[in-house]
């Protein structure tokens, strides 16, 4: 055991800044460096030395999703250790929130992603699909398992046969970082499935002019039974 290493990884987390960031990232979000200074309460320059710091000592990844580079903790044992001490330290730390994505609820709770459903609806239904292993992601793929013909019976679609791989341009499953969330919502053709299912179910419809889409009290009753009371609480519920 490296009593020195467990002394570093200690002060990294014991530093009031760097908790702070830390703390932030307990959701599951992915956040830029910018985003996490502001809630260091930090100059974006002394956020990128404290980052790079906990990034080297397994604290955080860091991800490259097109032009941005976004944080996240590096594993359960990471988040598991920031719970621990939460409890020691007894009343809640009182940090400042990082708010990300549109200002408007209404594009935070449902809008289009390209062909599928993003914010806080999207992320619903990929949290459902990967708790009852309907789905996997690992890294930025994805693929669907022998599950997900009957989980996706539920919502009234049938898992389309996979092409020839030779003339496969687009995965089928796939995460997609969301904007507003932080977190993975479904893309590739399975979430351009699901989109379109809800469309034209009626569930769903698009605002005139935006990327918001607008849940129907008949979809509004779908969705709190597919994916459950408490899922649908935090779709409809403005963080």
């Amino acid at each position: 055991m490296n009593t020195n290493h467990i002394a570093q990884i200690a002060s990294l987390m014991g530093e009031p800044a760097r908790a702070a960031m830390l703390l932030q990232l307990m959701d599951g979000r992915m956040l830029t460096a910018t985003e996490l200074a502001r809630a260091g309460n930090v100059s974006a320059q002394t956020a990128s030395r404290h980052l790079a710091q906990m990034v080297a000592a397994g604290l955080m990844c860091v991800e490259q999703r097109g032009r941005h580079r976004y944080h996240r903790l590096a594993s359960g044992d990471v988040a598991g250790i920031l719970e621990a001490l939460m409890r020691i330290a007894g009343d809640p730390p009182v940090h400042r929130t990082v708010v990300v994505g549109p200002r408007d609820d209404a594009m935070r709770m449902a809008r289009m992603c390209y062909d599928h459903i993003a914010g806080r609806l999207g992320l619903a239904i990929a949290e459902s699909l990967l708790v009852t292993q309907a789905i996997e992601f690992d890294g930025d793929g994805g693929q669907v398992t022998g599950r997900a013909p009957q989980a996706l019976q539920q919502w009234g679609l049938t898992l389309e046969p996979e092409p020839h791989a030779s003339r496969q341009v687009r995965p089928y499953c796939r995460p997609c970082l969301d904007w507003s969330e932080r977190k993975a919502h479904l893309a590739g053709r399975l979430g351009a499935m699901i989109c379109s299912h809800c469309l034209e179910s009626g569930w769903l419809t698009r605002a005139a002019g935006s990327r918001t889409l607008v849940i129907s009290p008949e979809g509004a009753r779908t969705f709190r039974e597919r994916l459950g009371l408490d899922a649908w609480r935090r779709v409809t519920d403005a963080a």
